[in-house]
């Protein structure tokens, strides 16, 4: 099993995870040109797309969706809340999801997880092949009882770590905006991302990607040091907003012991 982002970030979102010929993206927030060469960089193309979930409705997560639905005819999955939105327009296949509901796609299985976040009815998703299971986790702004029991044994994850508070408190944002991203209902800050994964078990996680990282209101040095020997051993990769990040592979647990052995940090530039 792998994954892979063709960007992470306010100008656009997009994760691919794949199994066998299984392809999944959440996120579609590139217009279809853009996608379209974004995709090239991972040797894929739109047509070779099994779905697309979609978390919510904002721009930077939605943009191609509609484009890339009716062009290459791809089933797009979605809460009735987030298609409530009205943003779409007409899409040839949609499939609603109820939150915390499981379902198929192919050779992965999926489940919807309840977020708190400043949409309509905003879904994260952990998806699972037969022995992976692989953690999605943007656009939150607390940390619920369901996130941490959905999140946790992860082999793979992705989660934001979207502010520096002081950062955001000295950036360019209207306060308006400041208000909303710091909110319980807006973005994790890095010191919000490393209580979260000090709470997870993350005994078996083997990748560990941050994303959704603010161009104006983080940095990667802030980022780094909050997460510094949270998980300690665990390859940690920074996804950018203009390459996102490589393929990660994701292999059937080993024992623990050799698990260890093998892992070490690694660090993407951004």
């Amino acid at each position: 099993m792998r994954f892979a982002s063709l960007g992470s970030g306010s100008k656009g979102n997009a994760t691919i995870v794949c199994d066998g010929h299984t392809r999944v993206m959440v996120d579609c927030g590139f217009g279809l040109k853009e996608l379209e060469k974004r995709l090239l960089r991972l040797r894929l193309t739109p047509a070779d797309l099994s779905a697309v979930l979609v978390t919510h409705e904002h721009a930077d997560h939605i943009r191609g969706v509609g484009p890339l639905a009716r062009k290459y005819r791809v089933p797009v999955y979605m809460t009735a809340g987030t298609l409530a939105s009205n943003r779409f327009g007409v899409l040839p296949e949609v499939r609603l999801v109820e939150p915390l509901q499981r379902f198929s796609i192919g050779d992965l299985s999926v489940l919807s997880v309840p977020v708190v976040h400043d949409a309509r009815e905003p879904s994260q998703f952990v998806i699972h092949s037969a022995s992976v299971k692989i953690g999605i986790l943007t656009d939150l702004g607390s940390i619920t009882s369901a996130v941490l029991e959905a999140y946790s044994h992860c082999d793979g994850l992705l989660v934001e770590a979207n502010h520096d508070p002081v950062m955001l408190a000295c950036g360019p944002y209207p306060q308006s905006l400041k208000t909303r991203v710091s909110g319980q209902w807006g973005h994790l800050s890095n010191a919000q991302t490393a209580s979260l994964l000090a709470q997870l078990d993350t005994a078996q996680l083997q990748q560990l990607v941050v994303g959704h990282i603010s161009q104006h209101n983080n940095s990667l040095a802030h980022t780094t040091a909050a997460l510094q020997g949270v998980v300690p051993g665990v390859p940690i990769h920074y996804a950018c907003q203009e390459l996102g990040f490589d393929w990660l592979y994701i292999h059937p647990q080993q024992h623990p012991k050799q698990q260890t052995a093998d892992r070490g940090h690694t660090y993407a530039t951004q």
